[in-house]
């Protein structure tokens, strides 16, 4: 095909891509609000139901086991049946699970609903990315998915809001309805809003065969990949849940002002997200390269951090900004654009579902992490653990440094 005629093909498609977009981010923001609606309510349950610490802990891990472990199979079925239909089902079904939330009273109820929509939200990722990856090309992969990636920090920040709204309006109960709702409403809005895409227009002998997806599963790379985004996601499911804390506690900022201020690593991670992604589509160098420069970055930014004790709240804000860029940034583009670049366009959910449930498996542990580490050696101690996870991050990124045009080349 000629470049006029590759032009003029591209712009015909200009549209549906612009929808296939637009519909997966907005879907992949919804994703949260199946999310958030039981950490804004802990105190509701534990105050009117009676639930102990240890057994909101225990609801928690139901889910984030059950999430880690849905990564890989909702891959496999949006390469070979379709991304559109796994992601409106699994919403659909998640939207299910927070009902079956405001409904109940018991806690082993709870951790049953709770699991179901674990395995509910793991179709978010491969299915959404699945998308982007059918309408982007290696070309402009990493910018694309830097903007897109934003999806998670904006879809966390309105979850949080929705919930608290509906508890304080109407009450915990409705702090599951309400998201619910909103889940239904986007799913059918994917299903309308998304082009079909390959897998559901091939027959079942044309979809990629179960030999393909095993050989994808056995790429050094994506392993690589999970590695290190186990850290990376270790480090932040620890910030996201305990900076407030650790800055009301630590620092003597006020709750309120805590809050506040703990939402300058999410400020910093949208910045991020776009600039790695950039870099990546311009640089020479792999998108392994790149990710593992700003997480030797990340590294010194929170060496700096512990270090340079201040009671000053735009210090914190700056400095936490600065530490979300180099964080998020990495995030975005090794569970999106790298995996999807390795697993190419027949295999890239499988890839991107891989990668996401290694680093899941990280998401389960910081808990344990956090709360140990910082029992024993102090909040300064945790933030040097986090020094070290930066850096063993990066290193293990440095079987997949090739060059970029290696990574193509095997991607197609």
């Amino acid at each position: 095909m000629s470049a006029v005629a590759e032009t003029a093909a591209e712009a015909s498609r200009a549209p549906e891509r612009r929808r296939a977009l637009g519909s997966s981010w907005l879907a992949y923001a919804t994703y949260y609000l199946g999310r958030k609606g039981f950490s804004v309510v802990k105190s509701s349950l534990s105050r009117e139901l009676g639930f102990s610490t240890g057994t909101l802990a225990a609801i928690d891990t139901a889910y984030l086991v059950a999430y880690a472990c849905g990564q890989v199979p909702s891959g496999l079925v949006a390469d070979r049946w379709g991304a559109r239909r796994l992601v409106a089902t699994g919403m659909l079904i998640s939207a299910f699970a927070c009902v079956l939330f405001g409904l109940s009273s018991a806690a082993w109820v709870f951790a049953f609903c709770f699991a179901l929509n674990g395995v509910a939200q793991a179709t978010g990722w491969p299915g959404t990315t699945k998308i982007v990856a059918q309408w982007t090309t290696p070309r402009d992969r990493g910018r694309v998915m830097g903007v897109w990636s934003t999806c998670y920090q904006v879809g966390g920040i309105a979850a949080t809001a929705l919930a608290t709204f509906a508890l304080g309006r109407f009450g915990w109960r409705y702090a599951f309805f309400v998201p619910a709702a909103g889940l239904a409403i986007v799913a059918l809005l994917v299903l309308w809003g998304v082009p079909r895409d390959h897998a559901e227009s091939r027959s079942r002998v044309e979809r990629p065969g179960w030999t393909t997806l095993r050989e994808v599963l056995r790429l050094p790379i994506l392993y690589s990949y999970g590695a290190c985004y186990f850290c990376i996601k270790l480090i932040r499911y620890s910030l996201l849940f305990w900076l407030p804390f650790y800055l009301h506690t630590a620092n003597g900022f006020d709750e309120v002002e805590s809050g506040y201020l703990s939402t300058g690593f999410e400020v910093g991670g949208v910045l991020g997200c776009i600039a790695v992604g950039y870099v990546s589509d311009r640089s020479s160098r792999s998108r392994a390269a790149v990710a593992a420069v700003s997480l030797i970055g990340l590294a010194i930014a929170v060496f700096g951090y512990a270090a340079v004790q201040s009671q000053a709240a735009l210090w914190h804000f700056g400095a936490l900004a600065l530490i979300g860029a180099l964080l998020f940034g990495p995030d975005a583009l090794l569970s999106g654009a790298a995996a999807q670049d390795a697993g190419g366009s027949e295999a890239a959910a499988t890839a991107t579902g891989l990668v996401n449930g290694l680093g899941s498996v990280g998401a389960l542990l910081q808990g344990a992490v956090t709360v140990g580490v910082q029992q024993l050696f102090g909040w300064r101690g945790l933030l040097h653990v986090f020094v070290g996870l930066s850096l063993l991050a990066s290193l293990c990124l440095v079987p997949a440094m090739r060059t970029r045009r290696a990574i193509s080349s095997a991607s197609h």
